[in-house]
């Protein structure tokens, strides 16, 4: 399902995941792991990611990145279920949420949903380019997307 009252919900509270390899973020979790060989950063245990605009919750979270070190992500998951991307003005939840910077590509998968003060979406998966501002909600299965819009 394309709908352009989807916008309004997803854009402030995504763009800022674009952000994430670009701007200084803190980062909390029981377990930290720097895998080199591997390219990978691997957060483990009530996982926080706080950027300036977006904070991030999971249970694991698994940055890989390119030659260029840390400060060149190629892929940003935040899984484990109970995973929260969070603004001032929204709020999504899902399963596992996946960034590339590469295509700025963000996809919320699981029981999605999505909620600001115009309304919420559910959906089973939730993708959103960042470089058109095209966010689709689809669901699988006999499940349907379903949306409740409020008028300000």
């Amino acid at each position: 399902m394309r709908n352009r009252l989807a916008l309004p919900i997803l854009a402030a509270l995504l763009a800022p995941v674009a952000a994430l390899a670009q701007s200084p973020v803190e980062i909390t979790s029981d377990q930290f792991v720097m895998n080199e060989a591997e390219h990978e950063a691997v957060f483990t245990g009530n996982v926080v990611v706080v950027h300036p605009n977006v904070t991030v919750w999971a249970p694991r979270v698994v940055a890989t990145y390119g030659e260029g070190g840390t400060s060149d992500i190629e892929t940003f998951l935040a899984s484990g279920g109970n995973v929260r991307l969070k603004t001032k003005d929204q709020d999504a939840t899902g399963d596992q949420a996946l960034y590339t910077p590469g295509d700025q590509l963000l996809r919320l998968t699981g029981n999605v949903r999505v909620v600001n003060a115009s309304g919420t979406v559910d959906a089973t998966e939730l993708v959103v380019n960042l470089a058109t501002n095209v966010s689709t909600f689809t669901s699988s299965g006999s499940g349907r997307v379903t949306g409740v819009f409020t008028s300000q």
